[in-house]
Order: structure tokens, then sequence, then C-alpha cells
């Protein structure tokens, strides 16, 4: 995309990078509906992951080392990076817990809880990848003002839970 935007390929190598560092993530937003799909469906400004709070520091290096620069830090909440060109990529750092489960800081001191079905495989440029379920995304998708795309990710989740 010339707007800056993530590429699947640029995907890929953020994925592989942070597999090749050993970090756990999964996939969320925009690409993660398309990897539960198991294909692109539209431009994407950025790839959210979640990542296993553990290995945050080891995730931010790596991201370092590909040219990805600290832009927004809301801290434990999220940390957003950019790579001019190339895109963004939203950390979400989560507390996992040995049952599968996690949970993610808020703003506010609390936490949100996530059930451990809330974890699964897609496929992103034919390459297998840990996402977030369509159960999750629909849930995700609760408590902001929805763009018009988020509707339309919406509309295919919906179309995918049956």
């Amino acid at each position: 995309m010339d707007d800056g935007g993530m590429t699947a390929a640029e995907v890929v190598r953020v994925l592989d990078a942070l597999d090749a560092a050993g970090c756990r993530y999964w996939v969320e937003g925009g690409w993660g509906v398309d990897a539960l799909v198991g294909a692109q469906t539209r431009p994407h400004r950025d790839l959210d992951v979640d990542v296993d709070s553990r290995h945050e520091d080891r995730v931010l290096t790596t991201l370092a080392e590909l040219g990805y620069a600290i832009e927004t830090d809301w801290r434990p909440t999220r940390v957003e990076l950019a790579a001019p060109g190339r895109g963004w990529v939203d950390v979400h750092p989560l507390q996992i817990a040995d049952d599968g489960s996690a949970r993610q800081a808020d703003l506010d001191g609390g936490f949100w809880e996530f059930p451990a079905r809330y974890y699964t495989t897609g496929t992103i440029a034919g390459r297998s990848v840990p996402c977030v379920s369509v159960e999750a995304q629909l849930s995700f998708h609760e408590g902001y003002e929805l763009r018009g795309v988020d509707h339309v990710d919406l509309a295919r989740l919906r179309r995918l839970s049956g």
C-alpha cells in the first residue's frame, strides 16, 4: 500500500521476527479479522498484536531491530510503534494465566479479562498465525464508536460465526 499501511508481506516479516525471537503473540484487529477469514479483505493501517507481557521487552527490541520506533506509549495497556512507509504495530501486553486465559491492564488501573477460548489460529498470506477468535473480535468491537471498516469487519465476523 502506498499510504504507509501494513502490507501482508510486512505483517509476515514482523511475525517471523517475533517467532525467531521466541515471543508469544496473537493477531487481533483488522488483520485478526483477515486471519480468521483466511485472506486480506481490506487495507490496514496497522498490525494489532497481543503479546505475553513476560516477552514485552523482547517484542519491543525485535520491532526496533526491524526499524519500528515507539510513537505512542500507554503502558501497561499498549505501545504503538511506527516504521515510516511500512506501517504501525500496536502491541497489547497480556498477563497469561496457566489455564490459557489472559488479562490486559486498562488505563484506569483495572483489567480486561479474556477466557482461554478467545485464542485460536488463522491464516495471513498462506501462513498460519495465532490470533484471537471470532467471539473475541466481536467482543472487542463493543464500547466505542465504530468506523465504516469496523461495520464491514463485524459483518464478516458474523458470517464466520454462522
